[in-house]
Parts: C-alpha cells; structure tokens; sequence
C-alpha cells in the first residue's frame, strides 16, 4: 500500500540558505500544487521558513543536507 502525504516539504540545506518545496493539492481538486522558495539560514530565515510551512499545514517534511548544516533546522 502506498502512503500518500497530504502536505508535504523537501528541504535542501546548504551553508547559506535552504530551498524548500512545499507540495499541496490543487486548488482545482485534482492534482498537486508545488511551491519552491529560499531562505537564509540566519534564525530570522529559519522562523520565517517554519511560518511558512506552518501557513501551508505541512505535516511532513524531508531533509537533504551535507554535513552539519541540518542541525539548525532541526
């Protein structure tokens, strides 16, 4: 069985900023709605990041990192 996530985020952390996807349903009824943006990873582009996920009623998010740059957003 698959597991469909109704709203869902990718994260692709780097040094300076993340790069979100947010996937929604569509207005329409039918299909997806994406919606990429960037944010710094100062602590100010963090909360704004988390309101924004929060504003879209994300429940599920995946993270892309390479080295320690995850733990911030974590």
């Amino acid at each position: 069985m698959d597991v469909i996530s109704e709203r869902c985020a990718g994260l692709d952390i780097g040094n300076d900023e993340v790069m979100a996807c947010v996937r929604t349903p569509a207005t329409t009824g039918r299909g997806r709605h994406s919606e990429t943006r960037t944010f710094l990873t100062f602590t100010s582009g963090l909360e704004e990041m988390a309101d924004w996920l929060t504003a879209n009623g994300v429940t599920e998010v995946v993270m892309e990192a390479t080295g320690q740059y995850w733990k911030p957003v974590w």
